[in-house]
């Protein structure tokens, strides 16, 4: 079985590390700025779908207008949430989608009650090996 990406790319950094005899926090560091960089796309991803399904709300099911407003107010932060990623604009967008899908669906099963099915986690776990690829794959 190999190892998830971030997990391959985190322990060759280590090992290079090592060989130039600096600390462990190194690899610590390193794992950090994974987690903070998944810890983005998640809540990019909440603002996102938080704020278009408020905006969806207010249109579609003619939910008061203050909804729209929250919906506005959360997507212009996911607009700033997204800048904090540690990569470059095409690459964190990219990635961000794959990221968009996967919450998507777990936001159709809890908030609307949908029910995904094999293929949607088959398509989800293919989405989020591309994501692990572009955003934290070593890179020549």
């Amino acid at each position: 079985m190999q190892l998830p990406a971030p997990v391959r790319f985190c322990l060759i950094w280590g090992l290079m590390l090592q060989r130039l005899h600096l600390t462990q926090f190194k690899v610590l560091l390193c794992n950090m700025v994974i987690l903070r960089s998944l810890l983005y796309f998640v809540m990019a991803g909440l603002c996102e779908i938080g704020g278009g399904y408020l905006v969806w709300l207010w249109v579609r099911e003619g939910k008061s207008g203050w909804l729209a407003l929250g919906g506005t107010i959360l997507l212009t932060a996911y607009g700033f949430v997204a800048t904090l990623q540690p990569a470059n604009f095409g690459r964190a967008y990219t990635a961000y989608g794959g990221i968009f899908i996967i919450l998507s669906i777990i936001w159709g099963w809890k908030v609307d009650k949908i029910m995904p099915d094999r293929m949607d986690w088959l398509g989800a776990a293919i989405v989020l090996a591309g994501v692990l690829v572009m955003m934290y794959a070593p890179r020549a």
